[in-house]
C-alpha cells in the first residue's frame, strides 16, 4: 500500500506531502487544477519518464519519494533480495530527484539505483490504467498467466513445468553424448594414436617430482663418488703405508740395539708409528666403505633422465602437466569407448527421454483442456461487466492456441485476450481495437474479474469514467470499489457517482495569487459533500445538488 507521497518544485507543487490509506481513494478537481501533476511525479517515483519540463520553474531540481508498506509475502521482497536491497523493515521507499537540465537520479531506501532498476521495482508495486496508458493486461505475453491465476491452475502450471525441465536436462545430456561422440567419430585416429603413446609410456600422478628428486639425487651421487675416488687414489699413492711400516720396523732393530733407558724414546716412536699404521688402515677402509656405499648403477641416471624427460616433453605435446597425463589417458580412453559404445550407450537415455517426454505431453495436454475450460467461463464473466460499463455492443473472447514448437515451461498454449467493439466488427488485440475511453472499461471488467490475482500493492485508474455519467458511472464506481478491497486503489476521477463511493476523498486546487500553485487536501465529511455537490451541478452549488450528494454517499 502506498502510505506517503511527497513532492518536492514538481511543475506547480513547491512542496506536498501527501497521506493516503487503504480501499479507493478519489482525486477530483477542476479541470487544469493540476491532477495529472500527481500521477506525473507518481509516476517518475517509479521509474516513469523523466523530463526537465516537470522541475518547477526557478528550481534547480525536483524530488518525488514514494512510501510504500508492503506485506511479507508480497513478490517486491525477493525482486528486492535479488538486487541485495532489503530494507530493515517493511517499507519499501522509492525517490527520484529530476535536475532541471534533464539528468535524474534514482533511489531505493538510501541505495542508488540504476532508473531502470526501480522501474522493475515499481512496476511489482503499482499499476496504472487509464486513456493512453495501461499496464499488464494490454501485453498479450501476460494473457496466458491471468487465466492461470483467474482458473487457479499453479499447480497444474508447476507440475508442467518440473516436467519439462526433466525433460529438458534428459535432452540436454543426450545433446553432450551425442556432442561427445561426433567429437569422437572426428577424432578417432588421432585419439587411438594418443591412448597408444599414453598406455605406453603409462604416466602416474605424481611421478614427475619423484623422478626429478631421484635424479637430484643421482647427480649428487656421482660427484661424491668421484671425490671418494679421488681420495682413494690419493690414500695409495708413493706407498705411504709401506714407508710407514718399514720406518717402524727400521727404529724396532735400533732399539733392540741399546738397553732399555737408552731405547725408550725409540720404543715410543716406534708405539706411535704402529699407532699411525693402524689409524691409517682403520681410515681407508672408512673411505672405501664409504666409496662402495655411493657406488651406483652407471645407467640409473640415464634412464631416470630419459624417463623425466620423456614425460615432459607428452606434457608439452599434448598441453597439459605431466603430472595431468594419467588422466587424460583415462579421457581419452573415455572417448574411445563411447566410439566404440555407440548408439549402445544411448538406448538408456532415448528411452528416459521417451518417457519424460511422454509425461510432459501428458500434463501440457491436462493444462491446455484446463485453460480452454477456463477460458469459456473467464470471457462470460467479462462480457458479463461489459453492459454496465457502456459496453453493451462489445465481445470479448480469450483464444487459446497450440501453436508448434512453443513447447515449453508454462505449456503449449498460446493466450491472447481479444475484443471485437462493434457488431460484426472483427476481434483482435484489445490495444489495437479499443479507443482510449473503451480502453479504460475494458481493463476496468479485466481488473475486476481478475481482482487480487497480480500482487500489485497499488492500483491507479486515470479518468477510466471518461465520457460517461449516470448509471455507467455508478457501476464504475462499483466495480472500483469491489477492486479496492483487495488491493489500494486511485482513482482520477470527474464522476460523482464513482467519487461518491471512495473511502476518502483527495481534492486537487490550484491555489496563490501572484505565483500559481497546485495543493491537494484530504476532504472532511462536509467538504466532500460540498466537493460532489460542485461535480454535480457545476460552478454555482445548489441545494438541490447538495442533496443530491448527500443521498449519493448515503447509498455508497
Amino acid at each position: 500500500m502506498l502510505i506517503e507521497l511527497t513532492i518536492q518544485d514538481i511543475v506547480l507543487i513547491d512542496r506536498l506531502t501527501l497521506p493516503l490509506g487503504g480501499g479507493l481513494s478519489a482525486l477530483t478537481g477542476e479541470t487544469g487544477a493540476g491532477k495529472s501533476i500527481l500521477l506525473d511525479s507518481l509516476g517518475l517515483a517509479v521509474g516513469g519518464k523523466a523530463e526537465r519540463g516537470l522541475v518547477r520553474q526557478g528550481a534547480e531540481q525536483g524530488s518525488v519519494q514514494a512510501v510504500f508498506e508492503v506485506a511479507d509475502v508480497h513478490p517486491v521482497w525477493a525482486l528486492l533480495e535479488e538486487e541485495g536491497l532489503t530494507p530493515e523493515d517493511d517499507l519499501v521507499i522509492l525517490r527520484r530527484i529530476q535536475k532541471a537540465d534533464g539528468k535524474s537520479r534514482a533511489f531505493v531506501g538510501d541505495r542508488t539505483v540504476p532508473v531502470s532498476m526501480l522501474r522493475r521495482i515499481g512496476q511489482s508495486l503499482i499499476e496504472v490504467h487509464g486513456q493512453h496508458e495501461s499496464q499488464g493486461y494490454l501485453d498479450q505475453s501476460v494473457h496466458r498467466a491471468l487465466l492461470d491465476d483467474y482458473a487457479a491452475l499453479e499447480r497444474d502450471r508447476e507440475g508442467v513445468k518440473a516436467a519439462f525441465r526433466e525433460l529438458k536436462a534428459i535432452r540436454s545430456e543426450i545433446a553432450e553424448r551425442e556432442e561427445q561422440q561426433d567429437r569422437a567419430v572426428r577424432e578417432a585416429d588421432y585419439l587411438r594414436h594418443v591412448a597408444g603413446e599414453l598406455e605406453k609410456l603409462a604416466p602416474e600422478p605424481g611421478e614427475e617430482a619423484e623422478l626429478a628428486e631421484r635424479r637430484a639425487v643421482l647427480q649428487a651421487a656421482e660427484k661424491v663418488s668421484e671425490d671418494l675416488s679421488s681420495a682413494i687414489a690419493a690414500l695409495g699413492d708413493d706407498g705411504l703405508e709401506a714407508k710407514l711400516s718399514s720406518a717402524a720396523g727400521r727404529i724396532e732393530r735400533a732399539a733392540s740395539r741399546l738397553g732399555e733407558d737408552a731405547a725408550a724414546p725409540l720404543i715410543e716412536a716406534a708405539t706411535r708409528l704402529d699407532a699411525a699404521l693402524s689409524e691409517f688402515g682403520e681410515a681407508r677402509s672408512a673411505v672405501l666403505d664409504a666409496a662402495e656405499a655411493f657406488t651406483q648403477d652407471e645407467d640409473a641416471l640415464g634412464e631416470t633422465e630419459e624417463r623425466l624427460f620423456a614425460l615432459r616433453a607428452a606434457g608439452r605435446k599434448y598441453g597439459r602437466a605431466p603430472d595431468d597425463l594419467h588422466a587424460y589417458r583415462e579421457e581419452v580412453e573415455q572417448q574411445l569407448t563411447l566410439l566404440d559404445e555407440g548408439e549402445a550407450s544411448f538406448e538408456e537415455l532415448r528411452g528416459r527421454e521417451k518417457l519424460a517426454a511422454g509425461a510432459y505431453a501428458e500434463k501440457a495436454a491436462k493444462l491446455s483442456a484446463k485453460r480452454q475450460k477456463a477460458a469459456g467461463r473467464f470471457a462470460k464473466e467479462v462480457m458479463g461487466e461489459l453492459a454496465p460499463l457502456k459496453l453493451d455492443k462489445a465481445k470479448f473472447k480469450v483464444v487459446v492456441e497450440q501453436p508448434d514448437g512453443l513447447e515449453g515451461e508454462a505449456g503449449i498454449d498460446r493466450v491472447a485476450f481479444e475484443v471485437s467493439t462493434n457488431p460484426g466488427a472483427p476481434f483482435g488485440p484489445l490495444k489495437q481495437i479499443a479507443s482510449g475511453g473503451e480502453l479504460s472499461r475494458f481493463v476496468l471488467a479485466l481488473k475486476t474479474v481478475l481482482t487480487a490475482k497480480d500482487g500489485r500493492s497499488v492500483i491507479v485508474f486515470d479518468e477510466v469514467d471518461s465520457g460517461v455519467g449516470g448509471a455507467v458511472a455508478d457501476a464504475i464506481g462499483e466495480r472500483l470499489a469491489r477492486i479496492a478491497d483487495d488491493a489500494q486503489t486511485l482513482v482520477v476521477t470527474h464522476s460523482p457517482q464513482v467519487a461518491a463511493r471512495a473511502r476518502s476523498h483527495l481534492k486537487v486546487e490550484k491555489a496563490g495569487k501572484k505565483t500559481v500553485r497546485t495543493d491537494v487536501r484530504v476532504l472532511s465529511e462536509e467538504e466532500r459533500r460540498e466537493e460532489i455537490a460542485r461535480m454535480l451541478s457545476g460552478a454555482t452549488v445548489t441545494e438541490e445538488a447538495r442533496a443530491a450528494a448527500k443521498k449519493l454517499l448515503e447509498a455508497a
